[in-house]
């Protein structure tokens, strides 16, 4: 007879465990009524997993505890059904290293309402030993880990790891029990996975609760698979779905949970973003696993950043109680994904459009934004600021200001520069602000990430609202995601093909225009350029960038056309101050920018905000660089 065991992959709501306790009860109950043996639930599924520092208050550490103790408890009344959950674990009795209780991420397995232990721990819980330290998390700021308990133990941390073995009518399995980054074993000197094996693991079961990222996946696929391989036992991977923030970043969970064969293959695998029940089959006497599930055909990547960012938002927007957008519509495209990604969320109805004209603004970007809203069947109005602009400028030049110092009246004057943020601070501050206050609801910042990287929004102009949808997408994965969502999503012509080709424009002076561009960004070059700088893990410097431009390679590194490159650039002195001048931008008032922009969806590998931790300092170019430049102009 085969063990049953099942991957409940659940929604977790950071911060409520008495609603993730609702329903890991709720989950157990059906689990019950399914015969199942063995039930896997994600890591934190208690308290969630990015909760600040409530992890410092009390109350609520002790709630979680008592909420596990539930949990334990019921399964004295679900027969012979082992379930196993991460939540928070206290030891009142010692320290963490900031003078606070002693708190461990844990994994409990508990069964007939007790708690069952692999031996070898002074715990009747596991204890995470890996505890990630980059990105977002932040882990030893709250846990101690495995490798900090043997040190205390004096014992060796490889010996820690065994496995716990479970028994259900009659059938026994050693399960090889991981909490996540436990089984990420790319830069650890500890591989947990095969010190299970080695101990005598059957059966590898990792409970995570791990954001998604583009390429991740297909990362953990490579890794997970390569793990059960080399192990030579199966694997199943169990993760949450939802949505986590850490106050300037949203996080979603994608689940994905799946099953890896002792031969490394994806044997099948949930739906992403969705709760699911996974289930596999335990054959105790072949020591196989079977599944009759199927594998989930692969996305691609502009594929997966529609799913994240629509669950993100819609997600985010349900927590925060807001049923209505307010979106400043431009005419471009930026404005025009997040309106055709509001209302795809909330429907037409829930969507207040406005485009706001001044005497700079074309007939064909207006055009562009109507035809917009009326694809889309939104709410729509033109709210022109020509006239509170010059009125906002007559005041600030025309009103004396009296020094009390020299006893004298002076007045100000305002440069072009003045003026185009003037429109940008009408239009967002005043227009967008005001409208979703009537409205009801918030209003959107449509800021990309090409665009925060150098600062190229406003202080309370475009730079300001409840949400950056698109915040953590490069201006290239904006135009793809305009084309998914009229391709796949709407499946017409909901966003013109006008916005595609027109060149992007600010439209705040008479040098910026549709037909001269005036956008001092391009694109298809200095989106690859900040990706270096950003997203890489040894992060380039402008070092790097001259180097490869010296040797001819530049192109190759950051993944672009070199015509483009040259095209852009026609010598070096040109190459040179372009890379000074937005790497000066970047370090300078733009951090103030990202700092105080409002939360993004991260998508990528690196997101502002928490996930990329920056001080307000000044440009820095390294020594090498300066040998570089020097030598390249003196060539």
């Amino acid at each position: 007879m085969a063990l049953k065991i099942a991957c409940g992959q659940i929604e977790i709501i950071a911060g409520r465990p008495d609603l993730n306790t609702k329903k890991i009860l709720h989950h157990m109950d059906m689990a019950c009524q399914n015969g199942i043996d063995i039930l896997l639930l994600p890591e934190l599924a208690v308290p969630g997993y990015f909760l600040g520092d409530l992890w410092e208050q009390t109350a609520f550490i002790e709630d979680c505890a008592a909420y596990g103790d539930e949990i334990i408890a019921a399964t004295e009344n679900c027969g012979e059904l082992c379930v196993i959950f991460g939540n928070i674990a206290v030891d009142n009795s010692k320290r963490n290293e900031d003078g606070r209780a002693r708190k461990y991420n844990a994994a409990f397995a508990a069964q007939h309402g007790k708690l069952l232990t692999n031996g070898t721990l002074p715990y009747d819980f596991i204890v995470k030993n890996a505890l990630p330290n980059y990105r977002e998390f932040d882990d030893n700021r709250h846990f101690y880990g495995l490798r900090q308990l043997a040190l205390e133990l004096d014992k060796q941390v490889a010996g820690l790891h065994q496995p716990l073995t479970v028994t259900a009518h009659g059938e026994t399995v050693k399960l090889g029990l991981m909490l996540c980054e436990d089984g990420w074993t790319e830069n650890y000197f500890l591989d947990v996975p095969q010190l299970l094996a080695q101990h005598g693991a059957e059966l590898l079961c990792n409970i995570s609760c791990s954001p998604f990222s583009i390429n991740k996946n297909s990362k953990r696929h490579r890794l997970f698979g390569s793990a059960a391989q080399k192990a030579g036992i199966p694997l199943i991977y169990c993760n949450n779905v939802g949505i986590q923030n850490n106050g300037k970043n949203i996080f979603t969970f994608d689940g994905c949970s799946c099953v890896y064969g002792s031969d490394g293959w994806l044997l099948t695998d949930a739906p992403m973003y969705a709760e699911a029940t996974l289930c596999a089959g335990w054959d105790s006497k072949a020591k196989a696993i079977d599944t009759s599930g199927i594998t989930s055909d692969p996305r691609s990547e502009i594929d997966e950043v529609y799913h994240s960012l629509r669950y993100g938002c819609q997600r985010f927007l349900e927590q925060a109680g807001i049923g209505k957008m307010t979106i400043g519509l431009s005419g471009g495209i930026d404005s025009a994904v997040t309106a055709a990604l509001f209302v795809d969320i909330l429907g037409p109805d829930n969507v207040l459009l406005v485009n706001m004209p001044s005497r700079y603004n074309s007939p064909m970007t207006q055009t562009i934004a109507e035809q917009t809203a009326q694809s889309l069947g939104a709410n729509y109005t033109v709210i022109p600021i020509t006239e509170s602009c010059l009125h906002t400028s007559e005041q600030l030049t025309q009103t004396p200001i009296h020094s009390y110092h020299q006893h004298r009246d002076f007045q100000l004057t305002i440069s072009p520069l003045i003026y185009e943020n003037i429109q940008s601070r009408d239009r967002g501050s005043r227009v967008v602000a005001g409208l979703a206050a009537a409205f009801g609801g918030a209003f959107s910042c449509n800021s990309n990430k090409t665009e925060l990287t150098v600062g190229y929004a406003t202080f309370y102009g475009d730079i300001c609202g409840a949400l950056a949808p698109i915040g953590d997408l490069w201006k290239h994965h904006v135009y793809e995601l305009g084309r998914y969502l009229n391709d796949k999503v709407f499946q017409r012509q909901v966003l013109p093909e006008a916005i595609f080709t027109i060149r992007p424009s600010a439209e705040l002076s008479s040098e910026q225009t549709v037909g001269t561009g005036g956008d001092p960004l391009v694109y298809p070059y200095h989106d690859k350029l900040f990706r270096s700088f950003l997203e890489q893990w040894r992060k380039t410097s402008p070092a790097e960038i001259l180097l490869w431009y010296s040797e001819g390679t530049l192109a190759e590194h950051l993944g672009c056309e070199a015509d483009i490159i040259s095209e852009a650039f026609p010598d070096v002195r040109s190459f040179i101050a372009d890379l000074e001048h937005w790497w000066k931008l970047m370090h300078t008032l733009a951090v103030a920018k990202r700092i105080q922009a409002p939360p993004i969806v991260s998508i990528t590998r690196r997101a502002y905000g928490y996930d990329h931790r920056e001080a307000q300092l000044t440009p820095y170019f390294p020594r090498e660089y300066h040998r570089l430049k020097a030598q390249l102009l003196n060539d």
